[in-house]
């Protein structure tokens, strides 16, 4: 029982990561973020690269962050945006971590 709540507690997670990077625009800041690296861009920065109205580009920030996909540090009054490497990579973990798992089994249950 424990482990299926688990389970459900990890599907549902993964599920608000990739429905987050789901949509074709967020993704691209997304992966705007990921190619700046660490230091991240800031609002006015990726507009000009991505040419996407400020108001559209603030809807996609809100959403990717409530997803935990970016973290946004403010100084003063710019706003510095940055992808969650770490949280990037335990989505990317979550997939991976099942692969062949089943394909395996098959193959033991033939030798």
């Amino acid at each position: 029982m424990v482990f299926l709540k688990k389970l459900k507690m990890e599907l549902a997670w993964a599920a608000r990561g990739f429905a987050a990077a789901g949509a074709e625009p967020r993704l691209e800041v997304l992966l705007g973020l990921v190619r700046a690296g660490p230091q991240g861009l800031t609002v006015g920065e990726i507009q000009e690269r991505l040419n996407m109205p400020a108001s559209t580009l603030a809807h996609h920030l809100r959403f990717l962050k409530s997803a935990s996909l970016i973290e946004q540090e403010k100084y003063g009054r710019t706003v510095i945006n940055r992808a969650r490497f770490d949280y990037i990579e335990d989505l990317a973990q979550f997939l991976l971590k099942e692969c062949c798992t089943e394909s395996a089994s098959l193959y033991k249950k033939t030798a």
